[in-house]
């Protein structure tokens, strides 16, 4: 009974240490969507760790779930994974394993009920700011602008997403800058950057003791601005999505001194203004293959023993 701890200490060391190496580099500010991507994975590793040892305890420990899960396989497959020699601890473990998946559905059933609230409430909002006149229909425009002194921009999350835009933004957005910004808001739009923060905001949530997860949340908040700012550069340059970032954020003291929070203005405009090399097309295949090694990892160490019965 020896692989559902196995698979606790890979979880633990992939919890534990992707993170580490993750804040060591500096290739994600280069490669942001493949560094989505690795992250994505070691998440999915973690998880698919302890799915699995929660099932193959609960099998060890329960004789109406043993069934299920090993389901037709050969009794010389059942007996390789030793599960008549489990002890007390199996129980304990399946049932600790399951409330925290429990747990973890309970933290992204909040995460979407707060996101739908949040939603809500930018709707009414708008509703108040702009106002239909009489007798006009609501027609699902893309952009709308609002009168405002301050130039902001934010976008709406719903069947028809929108691009909320002031007054001000629009008299300091010149030529083209409009256009990076409005394909920066689509790149998110397109690449459903709202359901992976979802994710990672749950997950964060629900287990706020657990380093990869909150360095997932901080990570993916940051990856998915570059990965939009990438988007819109390769439409319109480097320089133009720059000066409109600029544009937007002088004035909110964003390029002096400012708390942690706010750097990461500054520092998506040097990233677009000194550009790094890319990485080649083969490095980035054979780090996207690597990626996926995380997940399949788990599903080796659980199949070894079964597999090796057959052979």
């Amino acid at each position: 009974m020896m692989v559902p701890i196995a698979l606790m200490i890979l979880g633990a060391l992939a919890a534990a240490t992707a993170p580490r190496l993750m804040a060591r580099s500096d290739w994600p500010d280069r490669e942001p969507v493949l560094a989505l991507w690795v992250w994505q994975c070691v998440v999915a590793g973690v998880l698919l760790c302890c799915i699995l040892a929660m099932s193959l305890s609960a099998a060890a420990a329960w004789e109406s779930v043993r069934s299920p899960v090993f389901g037709p396989a050969p009794r010389v497959v059942v007996e390789a994974y030793a599960l008549q020699a489990h002890g007390p601890w199996a129980g304990v473990l399946a049932l600790l394993l399951a409330g925290g998946g429990a747990w973890t559905g309970l933290a992204l059933t909040r995460e979407v009920c707060d996101a739908r609230a949040r939603r809500r409430r930018s709707r009414d909002e708008l509703r108040l700011r702009a106002p239909l006149l009489p007798g006009e229909e609501p027609a699902g425009e893309r952009l709308v602008v609002l009168e405002g002194d301050r130039p902001e921009a934010w976008r709406l999350h719903h069947s028809s997403p929108q691009l909320v835009l002031t007054t001000s933004a629009l008299r300091r957005l010149k030529g083209r800058q409009l256009d990076a910004l409005i394909a920066h808001e689509q790149g998110h739009v397109r690449a459903r950057h709202d359901l992976l923060l979802h994710c990672a905001s749950a997950l964060a949530a629900g287990f706020p003791q657990i380093p990869v997860f909150a360095a997932f949340r901080d990570q993916v908040h940051r990856l998915v601005e570059l990965a939009a700012d990438d988007v819109a550069s390769r439409r319109f340059g480097r320089l133009t999505i720059a000066l409109a970032l600029v544009e937007l954020n002088e004035d909110r003291g964003v390029f002096g001194p400012c708390p942690s929070q706010l750097a990461q203005v500054p520092q998506r405009v040097d990233r677009l203004l000194a550009p790094a090399a890319r990485f080649t097309p083969g490095r980035r295949l054979r780090m996207t293959a690597c990626a996926v090694l995380v997940p399949a990892v788990p599903l080796l160490v659980t199949f070894i023993p079964g597999l090796s019965a057959l052979t």
